[in-house]
C-alpha cells in the first residue's frame, strides 16, 4: 500500500510538472506571436488621391541646326582662286571667304571701260557736228545712247566683279565645303553650306509631327529640351514656326523650336527630344512622388490602404511629373486614398497603422 501512495504521488507530481510546463510554453508562444505581431505594424500616412486637368504635351525628337541655312556662291562663273575658311570654321560678318581668279573679270572690265571712253567720244564729236548742222538730231541722239550703253555695262562689270568675291553677310561657320580651290564653277554654284550664328540664341530644334500633333501645337507654346550630347541639362525652347506642307518623304510636318541654350555651345546636326505643351488638357491622377515604388519607366506600384490595418499592391501608369507630383494615366481609378510614406517598407502581408 505505501508503494502506490508513493507511484501515486509521483504520478501527479509528474503531471502538475508537465502541465505547468506546457502552460509556461503556450504562455512564452503566446507572447512572442504578440511581440513578433506588433513588430510587423508599420506606421503609415495616406492622402487623397486627387483629379486634376493638366495640360497635354507632345514629345518628339528632332536635330539641332541653327535658324538661317545658306549656301554661298559666285555670282558669275570662273576659276577659284583662293578659298579662306575650312569646313566648321567660324566666321564673322564682312569676312572674305573665296574669291575667283580676276583675270578674265579684269579684261571685262578694261574692255567695257574702253567701250565707254570711246562712246563719250563719239558723243563729243556728234554734238561738235550737230551744232556745225553737219550731223543731225537723230546722230546725236544716238551717241548719247552710246555713252549710256556703254556705261551701264562699266557698272554691270564692276558689279560682277565685287561679286567674284564671297563675303559672309553674317555671323556663322561653315558646315561643308562644296568646291575647292582651282574648280571651274559656274554662276550660282554653291562653294560652301553655311549655318548663320549670332550666339547661342539662332540655334534651334527641327522636330517631325503627326498631322494630329501638328494641329495641337501653337506657336508661342513653351518646351523643355534635352539634348544626348549634355546629359543632365535641361534647355528652355519656344515654338516659332510651323511647315505649311508635309515632308514628301517622310509625311511628316515639321515644327521648329526656338532653343535657349545660355552659353552651351552644340554642333549642327545634334540628336535632341522635345517635350511641348498644347493647347489641350487632359484629366489625370495626382499623387506624391514618395508613393511610387518600384518605378520602371511610365511603370509604376503603389500601396493602398484597405480597411484599417491591410495594404494592396496596385501597378499604375505614369503620364508625367510636375513639381514633386505624378500624373497618373490610369490604375487609381477606384481608389480614393493612397499610403505616401513607409511604402518601400511594405508588402501586401504587412501590418499598418495610418497616423496623422
Amino acid at each position: 500500500m505505501k508503494r502506490n501512495k508513493i507511484t501515486i504521488r509521483n504520478f501527479s507530481l509528474m503531471a502538475g510538472l508537465i502541465t505547468s510546463t506546457l502552460f509556461s510554453s503556450c504562455n512564452s508562444k503566446k507572447q512572442e506571436e504578440t511581440k513578433g505581431s506588433l513588430a510587423e505594424t508599420i506606421a503609415v500616412k495616406v492622402a487623397k488621391v486627387n483629379n486634376n486637368n493638366v495640360p497635354d504635351v507632345i514629345t518628339a525628337t528632332g536635330l539641332v541646326t541653327t535658324a538661317n541655312e545658306a549656301r554661298y556662291s559666285f555670282k558669275i562663273g570662273g576659276v577659284i582662286d583662293k578659298i579662306y575658311v575650312n569646313e566648321g570654321q567660324f566666321f564673322r560678318k564682312g569676312q572674305l571667304l573665296a574669291s575667283l581668279n580676276l583675270t578674265e573679270i579684269d579684261a571685262h572690265f578694261s574692255q567695257a571701260s574702253l567701250a565707254y571712253e570711246k562712246a563719250k567720244r563719239d558723243y563729243t564729236r556728234a554734238s561738235n557736228l550737230y551744232k556745225d548742222s553737219v550731223a543731225t538730231l537723230e546722230q546725236l541722239q544716238n551717241a548719247q545712247t552710246g555713252v549710256d550703253v556703254a556705261s551701264k555695262t562699266v557698272n554691270a562689270v564692276a558689279f560682277n566683279k565685287r561679286y567674284a568675291h564671297i563675303y559672309a553677310e553674317a555671323d556663322g561657320f561653315v558646315t561643308k565645303k562644296i568646291s575647292n580651290e582651282g574648280e571651274v564653277v559656274a554662276a550660282g554654284y554653291p562653294v560652301f553650306a553655311i549655318n548663320e550664328s549670332s550666339g547661342s540664341n539662332d540655334w534651334i530644334l527641327k522636330l517631325g509631327v503627326t498631322d494630329k500633333e501638328w494641329a495641337a501645337i501653337k506657336i508661342g507654346k513653351t518646351a523643355i529640351v534635352t539634348i544626348d550630347a549634355f546629359p543632365g541639362k535641361t534647355f528652355k525652347a519656344t515654338v516659332f514656326r510651323k511647315s505649311q506642307a508635309a515632308d514628301p518623304i517622310s509625311g511628316s510636318f515639321q515644327v521648329e523650336l526656338k532653343l535657349a541654350l545660355n552659353g552651351t555651345q552644340p554642333a549642327i546636326g545634334m540628336f535632341a527630344k522635345a517635350t511641348i505643351q498644347t493647347t489641350l488638357e487632359k484629366k489625370y491622377t495626382s499623387i506624391p512622388y514618395d508613393a511610387l515604388i518600384e518605378a520602371d519607366g511610365e511603370n509604376a506600384f503603389v500601396f493602398i490602404p484597405e480597411g484599417i490595418t491591410k495594404v494592396k499592391r496596385v501597378p499604375i501608369q505614369i503620364a508625367s511629373f510636375n513639381n514633386g507630383e505624378v500624373n497618373v494615366k490610369y490604375g487609381l481609378e477606384n481608389y480614393n486614398e493612397i499610403i505616401v510614406s513607409n511604402s518601400a517598407y511594405l508588402n501586401e502581408e504587412s501590418i499598418i497603422k495610418i497616423i496623422k
